[in-house]
């Protein structure tokens, strides 16, 4: 996950000079998996899309606004996203939603059996995920899906190492528990 040199480089030049092509290159290194952490908070294509350009957007301004040092941009971008999942619940919350058809962002009506096999764990796995509390989710998804150290993950979750192996451990089991169930 860590770019090295080649991160802080392009980190710098976003700081100093407000260089666009190195915040591109940053860019470029990180929506992928921005993307998917926030896909699996929030559940649809589009709201994952406009908050994964939220937090690039948030992330650029505080770069060349504050010139504050960051030293891991992964720790900090995946922060910013997780402030901003926040905050779309906060604003979800204050407002009504109503849904026409419950299936239509489904839409696998033409995928062969195999692939609704697939997606059918898929989505038994996810339910599953979604039944551990917020603090399991967040660690379990770092850790496994994005495939990030201890140490970034207690970086994003302002954490310990240890709080973080201990939380990772209990998630584990609960996910287990919920599994045999």
């Amino acid at each position: 996950m860590n770019l090295g040199i080649e991160e802080k480089l392009w980190l710098l030049k976003v700081r100093t000079k407000k260089d666009p092509e190195a915040f591109g290159s940053l860019y470029d290194a990180y929506i992928e998996k921005i993307y998917r952490f926030v896909y699996f908070k929030v559940g649809s294509k589009e709201e994952a899309e406009d908050i994964a350009s939220e937090v690039f957007l948030r992330a650029w301004g505080y770069l060349i606004e504050n010139g504050k040092e960051v030293k891991s941009f992964a720790g900090f971008i995946f922060r910013v996203a997780r402030n901003q999942v926040i905050d779309f619940y906060r604003a979800k919350g204050k407002r009504q939603e109503f849904f026409l058809d419950p299936e239509m962002e489904i839409g696998k009506e033409d995928a062969s059996f195999k692939q609704a096999e697939a997606n059918q764990e898929l989505e038994k796995l996810l339910f599953t995920l979604k039944q551990l509390k917020q603090e399991y989710q967040e660690i379990v998804l770092l850790r496994y899906v994005e495939e990030m150290s201890i140490a970034e993950i207690a970086e994003i979750l302002g954490k310990s190492s240890l709080n973080i192996r201990v939380t990772l451990h209990r998630a584990g089991k609960k996910l287990k528990e919920l599994a045999e169930e």
